[in-house]
């Protein structure tokens, strides 16, 4: 029997993205043939953070060669590297004038480094076309490979981000291709290499609350810094039903019990994903130069 869950409550409701700011990014992005999360993953935010112009940036293509049920980004086989991506993005983000980038990718299992070159690439060239822009990585898992997570490492990003997205009992209906213990191994490996690691989780899959304290203990465990937690929205009638629609009180209880665990900041609200306010995170939280 399907999951019957009450009608959108009031605050999820966002404004329409509207506004010269907003058009302007939309622009810069399609001239420079370029793809954001924002748009391909259905973010509730994209009003919000294109009208203060930031975006986060969708490297290697829009194509994932993974299928997980909650993601509105399109799913098959890539047959295009596009090596001149991390350039636009660079010049992007100068004409933005940003001083905190976040770049993410689809997957692409099909490449021996999972395009882990191109995610290096596009963070020495933001740090050179833009001295002082600090980076933030959303990255796949790379199937675990360190080498691949070395060729990040030496790219020398300032907060390197891998969502575990749900607890490990949902992953098998969740993320079918992806495993819990290698997505803690990755953020594990990138910690003990001296990475500021972030991590974050959607709530509304399915899950109980003694659950997800449970998946930040795991993170805390290995010394994650940074956490994010937001509500699941179905993206399109294909993708997984809403469980049930988590309450601001139960976000900030989140928020609360995080911070008691260790984490740096914990940033909990129903609207939240991975790079929202991401600056703002880092800059509360951490030292970064």
């Amino acid at each position: 029997m399907a999951t019957v869950v009450e009608r959108k409550p009031g605050w999820l409701k966002v404004k329409l993205p509207q506004g010269k700011a907003f058009k302007d990014v939309r622009r810069l992005i399609d001239s420079h043939k370029l793809h954001t999360v924002c748009a391909s993953a259905r973010c509730p935010n994209v009003g919000e953070c294109w009208t203060r112009r930031t975006a986060t940036f969708m490297i290697l293509g829009d194509i994932c060669t993974r299928s997980c049920r909650f993601c509105a980004v399109k799913t098959g086989r890539s047959t295009e590297l596009d090596k001149q991506e991390p350039y636009r993005v660079a010049a992007a983000v100068k004409k933005l004038n940003l001083r905190y980038a976040v770049i993410t990718s689809v997957n692409r299992d099909e490449l021996s480094d999972g395009g882990a070159s191109i995610f290096a690439e596009t963070i020495r060239r933001i740090h050179t076309q833009v001295p002082g822009c600090r980076v933030e990585v959303l990255t796949p898992d790379f199937l675990g490979d360190e080498n691949a997570l070395d060729i990040i490492l030496s790219a020398g990003p300032e907060v390197f981000n891998h969502n575990v997205e749900t607890i490990p009992q949902l992953y098998r209906n969740v993320r079918p291709q992806a495993k819990y213990e290698r997505s803690l191994y990755v953020l594990d490996y990138m910690k003990r290499h001296g990475a500021v690691t972030k991590s974050g989780l959607m709530v509304g899959l399915g899950e109980i609350p003694e659950q997800v304290i449970e998946v930040m203990k795991d993170l805390r465990r290995i010394s994650v810094d940074i956490l994010t937690i937001g509500q699941y929205l179905q993206p399109t009638p294909t993708h997984l039903p809403i469980d049930r629609y988590v309450t601001p009180e139960e976000f900030t209880w989140y928020k609360k019990e995080g911070l008691k665990l260790g984490f740096a900041h914990v940033e909990s609200g129903p609207l939240v994903r991975s790079s929202y306010h991401a600056g703002e995170q880092a800059s509360k939280s951490l030292p970064l130069a």
